[in-house]
């Protein structure tokens, strides 16, 4: 699954586990589910008719499994003779039915025949209704936890078994499953057909699909395997993007993986409601629209690259969570981490000006922000009720799962560890594997102490920080040498901890330092650096390693003058992020990291000037005095405005894709926290024509012009942008005047946005998002919340989907006051939401240390702008 967020020490074995847990007992086994659905839309119910074949490893006259919003009407368990009536009762709390028979039934294989109704709801989860234009659909969204909403299962991963689904719908409609399409036919009245699919491979229950409509799919092969991107009648042209990336990337993860694409046909549909970003479904990945279709002609680099990306992610899932699945939720990283490392490989393939390297260094910036929190969480952690294993999809499992694996790659080699993932696909192939199964592999495959290593990342929370000493040469000037000390950063302080890190190190090329990878075990530890002397090294060659660094600063003021040089730009991204980390900790002065950006005033890499640009907005927005902006603004544009003269206002046809990206992005920093005039007019002159005249803006500058106007807009713009969004025929035109809606500074406009969430304008996958935006927006943070507050009894219905709670609480970070910190921990504690506890605990955290930082560094901030 691909979430939006644009983040315990032992293995557990499948065995039976105390009922808090809420696992099954594992004396009943599945091997084969028959499901056949009559869908009736227009009544927002299902029927269900269910044959489970299953094998009982002793006598029971029980059995238990998953159930919840089902209406049981009969249930029987055996065949022919030996068939016997069963009893039901449910138990919503552990969202289980027990099924009882007078005779104990004997060990072996016997089957379980269901009959039972449900509801299409519209929490977006389990099988649900989905409202597009003027119409509805029935989709299914059963990751984490969500299957026995739709049928009867034993729903947890390790129970996998094979489906074959039979569905009876609608006369005009189509139907789109895990399988592929055996029959259709008419009936059994006149107003249905009944379609039958192929029997799925073994599989966990959580990866079943399907939807219902009148889908229409554009069509394609890579190959020999038959590809379809599918949507709603109106949209299914913005498909052409997402079938040419499907095809490119197919491509590329078969010559990658030692086994083939193993499900005969995939299918990709976009659906008008969808909780998550994308779901990797057995053959069937189902999408929110903004994240799959888009206009081919209008179409941003952004949202190409979001569109190649999230489907190389989930398209590595069909190997990493589909074929191989994690035991149990705790490992959930052996899915999402895996297919997180894995989606940037075919992109990097296909667009090397798209600088993945530094992409990938962003990923590991991700989860250091989580990961540096108190309330962190190990990688493999506990996870026992629905809203825990919820809770478990965050950067953790999907980012930190992503950098750990970058840094072993690196550690041992790429075609090491690509052998290493061969042999582990190959040895857990439709059965499922734990963190352990992992690191055996690539031990084995490479040779080099891996089981050792990945434990003290995988069961240990937190990120570990090296900080070097000064450099000592020998006195034969043969060799460099560091001491290294390794401690954990949370928040800045050492606290102990200890992890085997692989150390990798780069350069002056005139000092010949050394690039392989050193083993770092001990808490202090001195090591060969350099061949020769030198006066610095950088300590993350490749921006590979999962840790922090901390530099002596005569080595620092060594660095500065080669940084654009010698690093390259995942490396610079990392030093810049990295120093603004210790800042914020506390451990280097704001002064001095203001001053080491003039070092990046040639850089040309779209993230790493955004990065530096976002910690000047902090500084103006969190830490310097009001009456100082003026001097932030006029630094802002002395250190950026040469970089939009040398590119120029507008994109021109040799440029490339990172160009025209860091022109966006420039632009953006200029109009927002540079508050350049020019800029301002410009952005405000190109929507207003475009507006009028319905001619689209430069696609790769569109969002920027837009944001810019917006944070300077007025009530005729704010009209505009409404009606354009809900005019718009693409969902990238239609999300970029939902954002720029949040960006306003008038007061007034700011309450007619916010109360635009509670109206069907915005969906309720996107209401959580939306008013994310406004508390990320200075002006309306304070009028945010109190409409929160005020309408939390609406609020609630539009955030009680997957994700949607942590993501609103996550958004409460923005703030850095104790009041507000105090008022928000009273109103969840007396609104609680158990799906956001961790969150909860993390936004408190943020907000504490923002107060702290504060505290620290305001006063530097000030001198620092004042002495301008």
């Amino acid at each position: 699954m691909r979430l939006l967020f644009g983040i315990l020490l032992l293995t557990l074995t499948f065995a039976p586990v105390p009922a808090a847990a809420q696992q099954l007992p594992t004396t009943v086994l599945p091997d084969h589910y028959d499901l056949a659905f009559v869908v009736d839309l227009a009544r927002s119910r299902f029927e269900g008719t269910e044959t489970i074949r299953v094998r009982t490893t002793e006598p029971t006259s029980r059995i238990v499994l998953h159930a919840l919003e089902i209406e049981f009407h009969e249930v029987t368990i055996g065949s022919g003779a030996d068939a016997q009536k069963a009893s039901v009762t449910l138990d919503e709390p552990s969202q289980t039915a027990t099924l009882t028979v007078p005779k104990p039934i004997a060990r072996g294989a016997t089957d379980i025949h269901i009959r039972y109704t449900g509801v299409l709801n519209d929490k977006l989860r389990g099988f649900y209704l989905s409202k597009g234009r003027n119409r509805s659909y029935a989709v299914t969204q059963l990751e984490a936890t969500d299957a026995r909403r739709a049928f009867p299962s034993f729903d947890e991963p390790a129970f996998k078994a094979t489906f074959a689904v039979t569905l009876t719908i609608d006369r005009g409609d189509m139907a789109i499953s895990n399988g592929k399409l055996l029959s259709d036919k008419p009936g059994p009245s006149a107003s249905q057909h009944t379609l039958a699919f192929a029997t799925t491979p073994r599989m966990s229950t959580y990866l079943v699909a399907m939807a219902v409509g009148d889908f229409q799919c554009l069509d394609a092969a890579a190959e020999g395997v038959p590809i379809r991107v599918c949507a709603t009648p109106e949209k299914k042209d913005l498909g052409r993007i997402a079938l040419e990336s499907a095809q490119q990337i197919l491509r590329f993860y078969n010559h990658y993986f030692g086994i083939k694409y193993p499900f005969g046909k995939l299918d990709v549909v976009a659906v008008p409601d969808f909780a998550a970003g994308a779901m990797e479904n057995t053959a069937a990945i189902f999408y929110r629209e903004a994240d799959l279709l888009a206009d081919s002609k209008s179409a941003s680099i952004d949202t190409r690259k979001t569109i190649a990306s999230i489907l190389a992610h989930e398209m590595a899932h069909q190997w990493f969570g589909d074929l191989v699945t994690m035991q149990w939720w705790d490992d959930l990283w052996l899915n999402e981490g895996f297919a997180t490392w894995m989606a940037n490989k075919p992109l990097e393939a296909a667009h090397p000006d798209w600088n993945m390297p530094v992409d990938e260094a962003a990923e590991t910036e991700r989860a250091f922000t989580v990961d540096s929190l108190s309330a962190t969480r190990p990688i493999h952690a506990d996870a026992h009720t629905p809203a825990e294993i919820d809770e478990a999809f965050d950067p953790i499992a999907y980012e930190k799962g992503a950098a750990v694996l970058r840094m072993v790659e690196h550690y041992v080699g790429a075609e090491t560890f690509r052998n290493g993932i061969n042999a582990y696909l190959q040895a857990n192939a439709y059965k499922n594997a734990t963190s352990e199964d992992f690191w055996k592999a690539i031990s084995a495959t490479s040779g080099k102490p891996v089981e050792r290593i990945l434990p003290t990342f995988v069961n240990q929370p937190g990120v570990p920080l090296l900080e070097l000493e000064d450099l000592t040469c020998n006195a034969a000037k043969t060799e460099t040498r560091a001491t290294f000390t390794q401690s954990r950063f949370v928040d800045g302080k050492a606290a102990p901890a200890r992890w085997q890190i692989p150390v990798c190190l780069t350069g002056q090329a005139s000092a010949s330092a050394s690039a392989s990878c050193q083993l770092l075990t001990e808490p202090r530890q001195t090591l060969t650096v350099a061949n020769g002397c030198t006066s610095w090294v950088f300590a993350n060659a490749g921006a590979r390693g999962y840790y922090r660094t901390a530099y002596a600063p005569a080595m620092l003021r060594a660095m500065a003058p080669h940084i654009e040089g010698a690093l390259t730009p995942a490396e610079r991204y990392s030093l810049v992020t990295d120093e603004w980390a210790l800042v914020r900790a506390g451990r280097l002065s704001v002064a001095e990291y203001l001053t080491l950006t003039t070092a990046f005033s040639g850089e040309r890499t779209s993230r790493t000037v955004a990065f530096i640009a976002d910690a000047l907005s902090y500084v103006g927005s969190y830490l310097a005095k009001p009456e100082l902006s003026p001097k932030l603004e006029a630094f802002v544009r002395s250190s950026l405005r040469p970089t939009l003269d040398d590119l120029g206002f507008t994109s021109t046809p040799g440029d490339s894709d990172d160009r025209r990206t860091l022109r966006s992005t420039v632009l953006n920093a200029l109009g927002t926290t540079g508050n350049d005039p020019d800029v301002i007019a410009k952005a405000r002159a190109a929507v207003d024509q475009s507006l009028r005249s319905g001619k689209a803006l430069d696609p790769s500058l569109a969002e920027s012009l837009t944001t810019v106007a917006a944070g300077h807009g007025d009530r005729q713009l704010f009209d505009a942008l409404a009606g354009a969004a809900e005019r718009a025929s693409d969902p990238e035109s239609r999300y970029r005047a939902l954002s720029a809606l949040a960006q306003f500074q008038d007061p007034a406009l700011i309450d007619r946005g916010l109360q635009l969430v509670l109206t069907p304008q915005i969906r309720t996958q996107d209401a959580a998002l939306q008013l994310g935006r406004f508390l990320g927006n200075p002006a309306a943070r304070e009028r945010t919340w109190a409409f929160i507050k005020d309408n939390w009894a609406a609020v609630t219905p539009k955030i009680a989907i997957f994700g949607g709670d942590t993501r609103l609480v996550a958004s409460l970070a923005s703030f850095c006051d104790a009041n507000t910190r105090s008022d928000i921990k009273a109103f969840f504690g007396a609104h609680p939401l158990p799906g956001a506890a961790r969150t909860l605990d993390q936004t408190l955290e943020r907000i504490d240390n923002c107060v702290a930082i504060r505290e620290k560094q305001a006063a530097a901030a000030d001198a620092w702008l004042a002495a301008r």
